[in-house]
Protein backbone atom coordinates (compact mmCIF):
# COMPACT_ATOMS: atom_id res chain seq x y z
CA UNK A 1 0.00 0.00 0.00
CA UNK A 2 1.32 3.44 -0.78
CA UNK A 3 1.70 5.39 2.00
CA UNK A 4 0.65 9.01 1.41
CA UNK A 5 2.66 12.36 1.21
CA UNK A 6 1.33 13.79 4.69
CA UNK A 7 2.05 10.13 6.43
CA UNK A 8 5.97 10.61 4.62
CA UNK A 9 6.35 13.54 5.51
CA UNK A 10 5.18 13.28 9.42
CA UNK A 11 7.81 9.77 9.12
CA UNK A 12 11.05 12.40 8.02
CA UNK A 13 10.34 14.74 10.90
CA UNK A 14 9.47 12.51 13.52
CA UNK A 15 12.75 10.30 12.81
CA UNK A 16 14.45 13.80 12.54
CA UNK A 17 13.14 14.45 15.94
CA UNK A 18 14.28 11.56 17.45
CA UNK A 19 17.57 12.26 16.20
CA UNK A 20 18.18 15.45 17.15
CA UNK A 21 17.06 13.92 20.68
CA UNK A 22 19.44 11.24 20.71
CA UNK A 23 21.94 13.61 19.82
CA UNK A 24 21.07 15.95 23.07
CA UNK A 25 22.59 13.00 25.75
CA UNK A 26 25.35 11.54 23.03
CA UNK A 27 29.07 13.49 22.97
CA UNK A 28 30.33 13.73 19.67
CA UNK A 29 32.90 10.58 18.42
CA UNK A 30 35.90 10.81 18.21
CA UNK A 31 37.72 10.12 14.98
CA UNK A 32 37.66 6.63 14.27
CA UNK A 33 38.45 4.71 11.15
CA UNK A 34 41.57 6.35 9.63
CA UNK A 35 40.61 10.03 10.97
CA UNK A 36 36.43 10.17 10.11
CA UNK A 37 34.77 11.83 12.42
CA UNK A 38 31.44 11.18 13.19
CA UNK A 39 29.23 14.42 14.46
CA UNK A 40 25.53 13.59 15.89
CA UNK A 41 24.52 16.76 15.94
CA UNK A 42 25.90 17.99 12.32
CA UNK A 43 23.92 14.64 11.28
CA UNK A 44 20.99 15.72 12.57
CA UNK A 45 20.87 18.98 11.57
CA UNK A 46 21.06 17.36 7.74
CA UNK A 47 18.35 14.99 8.52
CA UNK A 48 15.78 17.88 9.29
CA UNK A 49 17.21 20.34 6.40
CA UNK A 50 16.12 17.16 4.32
CA UNK A 51 12.93 16.45 6.15
CA UNK A 52 12.25 20.44 5.36
CA UNK A 53 12.65 19.71 2.24
CA UNK A 54 11.35 17.10 1.30
CA UNK A 55 7.82 18.47 2.94
CA UNK A 56 8.54 21.43 0.34
CA UNK A 57 8.97 19.06 -2.54
CA UNK A 58 5.50 17.19 -1.32
CA UNK A 59 3.60 20.47 -1.39
CA UNK A 60 4.73 21.06 -4.58
CA UNK A 61 3.92 17.68 -5.52
CA UNK A 62 0.23 18.85 -4.47
CA UNK A 63 0.12 21.92 -6.17
CA UNK A 64 0.78 20.49 -9.47
CA UNK A 65 -1.43 17.43 -8.95
CA UNK A 66 -4.29 20.57 -7.96
CA UNK A 67 -3.34 22.32 -11.03
CA UNK A 68 -3.64 19.36 -12.81
CA UNK A 69 -7.25 18.46 -11.88
CA UNK A 70 -8.40 22.16 -12.69
CA UNK A 71 -6.74 22.08 -15.81
CA UNK A 72 -8.76 18.64 -16.89
CA UNK A 73 -11.96 20.54 -15.18
CA UNK A 74 -11.14 23.10 -17.44
CA UNK A 75 -10.95 21.00 -20.23
CA UNK A 76 -14.37 19.25 -19.89
CA UNK A 77 -16.15 22.50 -19.68
CA UNK A 78 -14.58 23.35 -22.64
CA UNK A 79 -15.30 20.37 -24.94
CA UNK A 80 -17.86 20.30 -27.56
CA UNK A 81 -20.81 18.35 -27.17
CA UNK A 82 -20.92 15.13 -29.50
CA UNK A 83 -23.93 15.05 -31.02
CA UNK A 84 -25.93 18.04 -33.01
CA UNK A 85 -29.32 18.24 -34.39
CA UNK A 86 -29.02 20.82 -36.24
CA UNK A 87 -29.39 20.07 -39.98
CA UNK A 88 -32.72 17.44 -38.99
CA UNK A 89 -33.88 20.31 -37.69
CA UNK A 90 -33.13 22.78 -40.69
CA UNK A 91 -34.09 19.87 -42.95
CA UNK A 92 -38.04 19.51 -41.60
CA UNK A 93 -37.91 23.41 -41.33
CA UNK A 94 -37.25 23.17 -44.83
CA UNK A 95 -39.94 20.58 -46.11
CA UNK A 96 -42.47 22.79 -44.39
CA UNK A 97 -41.47 25.62 -46.54
CA UNK A 98 -41.53 23.51 -49.58
CA UNK A 99 -45.08 22.25 -48.53
CA UNK A 100 -45.98 26.02 -48.37
CA UNK A 101 -44.88 27.07 -51.57
CA UNK A 102 -46.53 24.90 -52.92
CA UNK A 103 -49.81 26.10 -52.37
CA UNK A 104 -52.68 25.98 -55.09
CA UNK A 105 -53.85 28.84 -56.93
CA UNK A 106 -53.16 31.67 -54.48
CA UNK A 107 -49.95 31.82 -53.06
CA UNK A 108 -48.93 33.34 -49.74
CA UNK A 109 -48.49 36.41 -51.43
CA UNK A 110 -49.81 40.05 -50.50
CA UNK A 111 -49.70 41.09 -54.55
CA UNK A 112 -51.34 37.46 -55.48
CA UNK A 113 -53.83 37.57 -53.00
CA UNK A 114 -55.02 41.23 -53.59
CA UNK A 115 -55.26 40.28 -57.80
CA UNK A 116 -57.53 37.41 -56.89
CA UNK A 117 -59.10 39.00 -54.90
CA UNK A 118 -59.66 41.73 -57.68
CA UNK A 119 -60.49 39.30 -60.18
CA UNK A 120 -63.41 36.92 -58.87
CA UNK A 121 -64.42 37.99 -54.93
CA UNK A 122 -65.46 41.61 -54.76
CA UNK A 123 -66.68 44.41 -57.24
CA UNK A 124 -66.90 44.15 -60.98
CA UNK A 125 -66.65 40.32 -60.92
CA UNK A 126 -69.83 39.91 -58.75
CA UNK A 127 -72.23 41.90 -61.27
CA UNK A 128 -70.00 40.63 -64.31
CA UNK A 129 -72.45 38.72 -67.62
CA UNK A 130 -74.03 35.27 -66.14
CA UNK A 131 -71.14 33.32 -67.98
CA UNK A 132 -68.52 34.98 -65.94
CA UNK A 133 -70.34 34.99 -62.71
CA UNK A 134 -70.75 31.42 -63.41
CA UNK A 135 -67.11 31.14 -64.32
CA UNK A 136 -65.63 33.04 -60.85
CA UNK A 137 -68.13 30.81 -58.86
CA UNK A 138 -66.28 27.63 -59.89
CA UNK A 139 -62.84 29.31 -59.98
CA UNK A 140 -63.76 29.92 -55.93
CA UNK A 141 -65.02 26.88 -55.19
CA UNK A 142 -61.51 25.39 -56.99
CA UNK A 143 -59.60 28.05 -54.37
CA UNK A 144 -61.55 26.75 -51.18
CA UNK A 145 -60.68 22.77 -52.31
CA UNK A 146 -57.44 23.84 -53.06
CA UNK A 147 -56.29 25.35 -49.96
CA UNK A 148 -58.33 22.63 -47.59
CA UNK A 149 -55.94 20.15 -49.45
CA UNK A 150 -52.30 22.42 -48.87
CA UNK A 151 -53.89 22.78 -45.22
CA UNK A 152 -53.73 18.69 -44.86
CA UNK A 153 -50.55 18.45 -46.38
CA UNK A 154 -48.55 20.45 -44.44
CA UNK A 155 -50.73 18.76 -41.55
CA UNK A 156 -49.70 15.85 -42.86
CA UNK A 157 -45.94 16.90 -43.01
CA UNK A 158 -46.08 17.51 -39.38
CA UNK A 159 -47.32 15.03 -38.43
CA UNK A 160 -44.51 13.00 -40.49
CA UNK A 161 -41.79 15.43 -38.66
CA UNK A 162 -43.30 13.89 -34.79
CA UNK A 163 -40.76 10.68 -34.76
CA UNK A 164 -38.00 12.59 -35.89
CA UNK A 165 -38.59 15.17 -33.16
CA UNK A 166 -39.35 12.50 -30.70
CA UNK A 167 -35.50 10.78 -31.72
CA UNK A 168 -34.17 14.44 -31.49
CA UNK A 169 -35.44 14.87 -28.06
CA UNK A 170 -34.45 11.42 -26.19
CA UNK A 171 -30.70 12.30 -28.10
CA UNK A 172 -30.59 16.12 -26.42
CA UNK A 173 -31.75 14.82 -23.79
CA UNK A 174 -29.27 11.93 -22.99
CA UNK A 175 -26.65 14.37 -24.23
CA UNK A 176 -27.96 17.07 -21.78
CA UNK A 177 -27.36 14.33 -19.04
CA UNK A 178 -24.47 12.68 -19.30
CA UNK A 179 -22.92 16.56 -20.00
CA UNK A 180 -19.22 16.27 -18.68
CA UNK A 181 -19.09 20.37 -19.03
CA UNK A 182 -20.73 23.26 -18.84
CA UNK A 183 -20.67 23.81 -22.50
CA UNK A 184 -21.84 20.55 -23.51
CA UNK A 185 -24.50 20.92 -21.50
CA UNK A 186 -25.05 24.61 -22.54
CA UNK A 187 -25.27 22.94 -26.29
CA UNK A 188 -27.24 20.76 -25.52
CA UNK A 189 -29.45 23.27 -24.23
CA UNK A 190 -29.35 25.42 -27.39
CA UNK A 191 -30.54 22.24 -29.48
CA UNK A 192 -33.32 21.66 -27.26
CA UNK A 193 -34.31 25.39 -27.91
CA UNK A 194 -33.91 25.12 -31.57
CA UNK A 195 -36.09 22.44 -31.59
CA UNK A 196 -39.09 23.87 -29.90
CA UNK A 197 -38.41 26.98 -32.49
CA UNK A 198 -38.74 24.36 -35.40
CA UNK A 199 -42.14 22.72 -33.38
CA UNK A 200 -42.91 26.27 -33.59
CA UNK A 201 -42.42 27.02 -37.22
CA UNK A 202 -44.23 24.05 -37.72
CA UNK A 203 -47.51 24.75 -35.89
CA UNK A 204 -47.30 28.26 -37.30
CA UNK A 205 -47.10 27.19 -40.60
CA UNK A 206 -50.38 25.04 -39.77
CA UNK A 207 -51.92 27.46 -38.48
CA UNK A 208 -51.67 29.79 -41.63
CA UNK A 209 -52.89 26.59 -43.56
CA UNK A 210 -55.80 26.15 -42.08
CA UNK A 211 -56.34 29.86 -41.70
CA UNK A 212 -55.85 30.12 -45.50
CA UNK A 213 -58.79 27.74 -46.52
CA UNK A 214 -61.03 28.89 -43.97
CA UNK A 215 -60.61 32.45 -44.77
CA UNK A 216 -61.07 31.61 -48.81
CA UNK A 217 -64.16 29.39 -48.13
CA UNK A 218 -65.16 32.10 -46.13
CA UNK A 219 -64.48 34.99 -48.70
CA UNK A 220 -66.21 31.82 -51.30
CA UNK A 221 -69.76 32.53 -49.48
CA UNK A 222 -69.23 36.07 -49.44
CA UNK A 223 -68.97 36.04 -52.70
CA UNK A 224 -71.85 34.00 -53.35
CA UNK A 225 -74.30 35.75 -51.08
CA UNK A 226 -73.34 38.93 -53.38
CA UNK A 227 -74.05 37.14 -56.66
CA UNK A 228 -77.08 36.09 -55.32
CA UNK A 229 -78.29 39.25 -54.43
CA UNK A 230 -77.21 40.43 -57.83
CA UNK A 231 -78.99 37.57 -59.77
CA UNK A 232 -82.43 38.18 -57.53
CA UNK A 233 -82.17 41.92 -58.51
CA UNK A 234 -81.96 41.02 -62.57
CA UNK A 235 -84.47 38.81 -62.04
CA UNK A 236 -86.99 41.23 -60.24
CA UNK A 237 -85.61 43.85 -63.04
CA UNK A 238 -86.75 41.69 -65.90
CA UNK A 239 -89.97 41.01 -64.17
Amino acid sequence: MKMSLLSRTSLAAGLAAALAAGTICSSPAHAQFGGIVYDPSNYAQNVMTAARSLEQINNQIQQLQNQATSLINEARNLASLPVSTIEMLQSQVDQTRQLLSEAQRIAYDVTDVRQVFSERYKGAALSAGQAQMVANANARWQDSVGAFEDAMKVQAGIVGNLGATRSSITTLVGASQSATGALQAAQAGNQLLALQTQQLADLTAALAAQGRAEALESARNAASEAEGRERFRRFRTRN
